[in-house]
């Protein structure tokens, strides 16, 4: 059927009150509202062709009778339009159709991840079935969203995970784990299951020995039991373990991918806000330090997110001491005021003003002086309007003025005695 054709149909049935043939699922006869076409070129209605197809088994098209090759159905678009513009003619369009009962097209993926669950837990090939799966799950909401579904394979993931003690090595493994990912873990009770120390134990070894696929999916799961369970819920005797292996994910090579890289910083940023016992583990991990190395190379969004973190773990003053212990700390911090991005610039700032606050008379203060940082402040003073930045430049300023260290430029003297009026 041709554009123009159908064009011209409609037009004549619009001026004589009559719906175009080619309007009409052959099946039923009525309006189509979301026409498809088959293999044999012809078009009907969705919902009478899937039940033709899938609940009366029939293998050929109903108004040719001929064999389907396929039981491909390609949306007709051109039909589409051309029904909404028929419709949009009339001054009184039909009322909306009731909602239709749950589509075949699910029906066939669930009874399909049904079968694959069923081959995962019994059969061999298991990578590949998990594969198979993961690809099934990935490209419909509407089964992840399925708690009937999702339980089901929830159950048979994890079952997969504990089941298989030396799991890292082998393929299936990470597939189950890369499946765990795609499930939103949203509800309490789901994550309960998850986070029970048999069933994490798998997902920290895999942060310290996985792929770097494996090593994603496994933080992307921890995110989510974190955004749900805002309750201490890692074990006292893995929290160490987990910290270490994440820093290790942001110093190891494989970190290059800035994928894994934000990821691991996402976590570690989710973990920080839990308490403040999370944020010793992280200094005492080696947080600090790790952090402090990344900034030089790093992007923008790494480069705040490292500066966040930073900033959370030196409102400890054991995050403070780690800081001003390591020599390139105030330097990497500097380096990155007022050339990555505003919000680096105010983290950056933060940061130092917190640890100097604390240190005023030892060595930080000293290289703020020598790596520029106090020059840095000076011209954010510069910067239009009131900020809470500025008022902590100000400080810092003020805190280790020139009369303490006369290499400081005389326009530092200028700005701590005639400060700026915010």
């Amino acid at each position: 059927m041709e554009e123009e054709e159908a064009a011209a149909a409609a037009a004549m049935a619009a001026e004589g009150g009559g719906v175009p043939h080619f309007f009409l699922c052959p099946i039923s006869m009525e309006l189509m509202r979301d026409p498809v076409t088959v293999a044999t070129g012809v078009t009907y209605e969705r919902k009478n062709i899937e039940k033709w197809l899938f609940v009366y088994n029939k293998f050929t098209c109903p108004a040719t009778m001929q064999r389907l090759p396929s039981f491909h159905l390609t949306p007709n678009h051109t039909v589409s339009r051309l029904i909404s513009s028929f419709v949009a003619s009339f001054p009184s369009p039909p009322p909306p159709p009731p909602p239709p009962p749950t589509p075949f097209s699910h029906r066939r993926k669930v009874d399909q991840v049904e079968a694959l669950l069923c081959s995962i837990r019994t059969g061999p090939f298991k990578s590949a079935r998990l594969k198979e799966l993961r690809s099934v799950l990935a490209g419909d909401a509407n089964l992840l969203d399925d708690v009937n579904v999702s339980s089901k394979v929830l159950e048979c993931v994890i079952a997969e995970i504990v089941n298989s003690a030396d799991f890292v090595g082998f393929g299936a493994c990470e597939e189950a784990f890369g499946v765990l990912a795609l499930l939103p873990l949203s509800d309490k009770a789901t994550v309960d299951v998850v986070v029970k120390p048999e069933h994490l134990r798998p997902i920290m070894a895999v942060l310290q020995s996985g792929s770097a696929d494996a090593r994603v999916d496994a933080m992307s799961i921890l995110v989510k039991i974190s955004k749900v369970n805002r309750d201490h819920w890692i074990p006292t005797d893995q929290e160490l373990d987990l910290f270490t292996a994440l820093l290790e994910l942001l110093s190891d090579e494989i970190s290059s991918s800035t994928k894994l890289s934000l990821c691991s910083l996402d976590l570690l940023l989710e973990l920080a806000v839990r308490s403040r016992r999370s944020r010793s583990r992280a200094v005492e991990a080696g947080a600090v330090r790790v952090l402090v190395e990344l900034l030089p190379e790093a992007g923008r969004r790494s480069c705040e997110r490292a500066l966040l973190l930073l900033k959370r773990l030196c409102e400890l003053p054991e995050g403070r001491a780690a800081f001003a212990e390591h020599g390139l700390g105030v330097a990497a911090v500097t380096k990155k005021l007022l050339r990555v991005s505003e919000t680096a610039t105010k983290l950056g700032v933060k940061v130092l003003w917190l640890v100097s606050s604390f240190s005023a008379a030892g060595k930080v203060a000293e290289e703020m002086v020598v790596v520029g940082a106090v020059s840095k402040m000076v011209t954010l003073l510069h910067a239009a309007g009131g900020s809470s930045t500025k008022e902590r430049a100000i400080a810092m300023i003020k805190l280790h003025g020139g009369h303490k260290f006369p290499r400081y430029p005389f326009s530092i003297a200028i700005a701590v005695h005639f400060p700026l009026k915010l």
